[in-house]
């Protein structure tokens, strides 16, 4: 649209269709975001919509006492603080991209600080999976046991679950990063395993990463033997290709990929096996992270083997939780 100023000069001005966008762009905006994000973003805008039909209050706009309101019914549902703060995220993201006025979350806000400190004053706190350090790692794998002498329907179990282990553990790897390989995306070499990301959570451009495992001492306890073994198992099966990681039903049937959900499970179970407590996806990963620390390695070379961007505050974290222990200012007082 072009308008003529006081001096005579023609000037763009934007115009209805400067701000629309077109099915087709919107459908790309909506695949390009990731499906966990996606999938979190739809269960939880559900949650609100039927909350506010069932309170008799508008969902978009949503009021200021609206959000409150939703913050004081979870808390009442027992909700984790951190849950009711995404839940509250999520309600503002949907009112950003209907491009409506957000909400004001601040007396919601000021409900789940005042909820935190009642859950932290009477010993509660948010439950989190332990990490899965190595001796936890050496646990679940005594729990496996050997797969060769495994009856035929649990020896394909096994060995997955022995690479779920081993590689998830040695890449510092998310869920989704395991679920997402191929079998072409892990490389065998004569110094260990490189192993292809197209791309993570830190790597939404899909630029492209790779991490590398090498042999372990202990044959029992090495990735690269126990992707060898896995491949061997899955190319008697007649499958040389897609995916690396597969669900296995209770007859030792091959399925399809597994899944992040799925990997959770996995670790759930080797993680009661072992006695250890439930494990989550998260587990494998912080787990390298905190035994990468506690046997001397860089806040650098950490960041560097699990792919975190530079400066990481959960890198920090980890080498913190060493470092509380190992240069406690009191380490040297005696009494």
């Amino acid at each position: 649209m072009t308008v003529i100023d006081g001096q005579g000069s023609s000037l763009a001005v934007p115009g209805p269709r400067d701000v629309e966008l077109s099915d087709a762009t919107r459908a790309k905006l909506a695949a390009a975001i990731p499906e966990n994000t996606a999938r979190s973003y739809r269960t939880q805008s559900a949650a609100f919509r039927t909350w506010c039909a069932q309170a008799g209050r508008c969902p978009l706009p949503a009021s200021g006492e609206t959000m409150a309101e939703y913050a004081a019914h979870l808390i009442d549902a027992a909700r984790a603080p951190g849950s009711i703060e995404v839940a509250l995220s999520v309600v503002r993201s949907m009112h950003r991209l209907a491009g409506a006025d957000l909400p004001d979350t601040r007396a919601a806000r000021l409900l789940v600080r005042a909820y935190r400190r009642r859950r932290a004053d009477t010993g509660l706190r948010d439950r989190q999976a332990p990490p899965a350090v190595a001796p936890i790692i050496r646990a679940m794998l005594d729990a496996i046991g050997d797969p060769d002498v495994l009856p035929a329907r649990l020896r394909g179990q096994a060995l997955r679950d022995r690479v779920i282990l081993l590689v998830g553990f040695g890449m510092f790897a998310r869920r989704s990063e395991l679920s997402r390989l191929d079998l072409p995306d892990v490389v065998e070499t004569d110094k260990g395993l490189v192993v292809h990301l197209a791309r993570s959570k830190t790597d939404q451009g899909a630029r492209g990463a790779e991490r590398v495992l090498p042999y372990a001492a202990r044959p029992d306890a090495c990735p690269v033997r126990a992707v060898r073994a896995w491949r061997a198992f899955l190319a008697g099966h007649g499958i040389v290709d897609g995916p690396l990681l597969h669900r296995i039903d209770r007859h030792g049937r091959l399925l399809g990929r597994l899944s992040g959900q799925g990997i959770d499970l996995v670790l759930k179970r080797l993680g009661e096996a072992a006695g250890v407590g439930p494990l989550s996806g998260h587990s494998l990963r912080a787990g390298a992270a905190t035994s990468a620390a506690e046997t001397g390695a860089t806040t650098g070379q950490i960041e560097d083997g699990g792919g975190w961007a530079k400066g990481s505050t959960a890198v920090g974290r980890y080498v913190r939780q060493r470092d509380r222990w190992n240069h406690h200012p009191l380490a040297n007082v005696s009494i």
